[in-house]
This record gives structure tokens, C-alpha cells and sequence, in this order.
């Protein structure tokens, strides 16, 4: 049990310098641009639409992203440890960013590809998805839909439901909550929902520490409740 324990531990360390060591070079080749920015992070669990999709261990994940106006590119690289093989996640997305009637609408469309899945299962699928954004007096909106007409492995046509809230502590640190609804064809169907809080450290750190949790324990591990906390660094 320690060996493979050893093994997978090693993997996604591998995994880990590839995916942040790629990352450095899009941002080198990138520092032309402006604005671009950098975010690197580690995190007690890596989570994905209210799941664990690290096998409860610690991940590591970099961002890189590029804006133009309201137009924007952006690459996300995570390690993960999922039960079809995958040891990595690889979010490429573009969008454009707007204000319609005082909502935030950020229309954006993701590329997901999960390396190390197992031959045969679909590890490769496009997503579209809409955030809508506004504040009523102290407290932050978000209303997110997320589709896709062809999911992960023998999941189709899927969509994923959401309305976050959040409400300023005081000038370094925010408490949210978010509540969604999964539904999938040929997949697990379930209602997911995260509270937490999330504090500046300085101009470049910050510490987020959240309870993520579903109402389909039955299905697994990977949907029983849990207590995640993120570090990331911001450039």
C-alpha cells in the first residue's frame, strides 16, 4: 500500500514540475503582452464542481492569463488522481468580459483535457458558460451555467447550476457560499454547495479555507464533505 502510495505521490510531483514548468514558459514567451497576469497555488485538495479529484491528497496548480479589453485567453494546469487514470487537469479558455444593465457578464468557452486517462474513455471535452455578477448593497452576486454537449468518459450532455454569495469581512478578507445542481446524461446526478473564507495575506498571497460537500454520499468518496484549504500566489 506504501509503495503505490510512494508512486502516485511521485507522479503527480512529476506532473506537478511539468505543468508549472510549462506555465513559466508561456509566461516568458508571453511578458510581451499587457496585461498578463500569473497565479501559482497549492492546495490540501484539488475539488471540481463540488468533487475530489485528487484522491484527498495535496495539488499544485499554475495559471497563466492574458487580456486584451474585455477579451481574454486563459491556461489552467492542475495534478489530480481520478479513478479513469487522470493525473492531471488542463483548462484552456477564452472569453470576453462585459457590463449589460449593472451586471458583470463574463461569456466564456473551456477546453478540459485530463492526460494520463485511461485509453478508450473521452478525456478531452469543450464546455460553455455563462457568469452573471452584481451587488446589492454589501453582498456579491455570481449566477454561473455551465453546459456541454459531450462530457468526461460515458457522461453526454451535462449542465452544472450556480449561485454564489459573498460579503466583505473587512478589507482583506471575504466570507462566500455557493449552492449548485449537477444533471447529466449517463451520469451522476447531484446537488453540491461550498462555504468559506478567504483572506489577503499581502499584495500576492492569499489563504483560502472552505467546506465542500453533496447530497449523494452513495456515490463515493469523491462526494462526501470535505474541508479544503488553497494557497495561492499572485503576479
Amino acid at each position: 500500500m506504501s509503495k503505490n502510495l510512494n508512486n502516485a505521490a511521485m507522479r503527480n510531483v512529476a506532473i506537478c514540475a511539468v505543468a508549472v514548468g510549462s506555465l513559466w514558459l508561456g509566461a516568458g514567451q508571453a511578458l510581451a503582452a499587457d496585461p498578463v497576469s500569473f497565479q501559482f497555488g497549492v492546495a490540501s485538495q484539488y475539488v471540481g464542481k463540488g468533487l475530489g479529484k485528487s484522491d484527498e491528497e495535496p495539488s499544485v496548480s499554475g495559471e497563466v492569463t492574458l487580456s486584451n479589453g474585455g477579451f481574454y485567453g486563459r491556461l489552467f494546469a492542475s495534478t489530480a488522481d481520478l479513478p479513469q487514470g487522470s493525473d492531471a487537469e488542463i483548462l484552456t479558455t477564452l472569453g470576453y468580459r462585459t457590463t449589460v444593465a449593472g451586471y458583470g457578464l463574463d461569456m466564456h468557452v473551456i477546453n478540459r483535457d485530463l492526460p494520463g486517462t485511461r485509453p478508450g474513455i473521452d478525456a478531452n471535452y469543450t464546455e460553455f458558460e455563462v457568469d452573471a455578477s452584481r451587488r446589492f448593497g454589501p453582498v456579491s452576486t455570481r449566477f454561473r451555467v455551465n453546459y456541454t454537449a459531450d462530457g468526461f468518459a460515458a457522461s453526454e450532455e451535462a449542465w452544472w447550476v450556480e449561485i454564489q454569495g459573498g460579503v466583505s469581512l473587512d478589507s482583506k478578507t471575504k466570507a462566500t457560499a455557493a449552492i449548485a445542481d449537477r444533471s447529466a446524461e449517463n451520469g451522476n446526478d447531484y446537488r453540491a454547495w461550498n462555504v468559506g473564507v478567504k483572506r489577503k495575506l499581502d499584495d500576492r498571497f492569499a489563504l483560502d479555507v472552505r467546506w465542500y460537500d453533496t447530497d449523494e454520499h452513495r456515490f463515493g468518496d469523491r462526494y462526501d464533505g470535505r474541508l479544503v484549504a488553497a494557497l495561492t500566489l499572485a503576479l
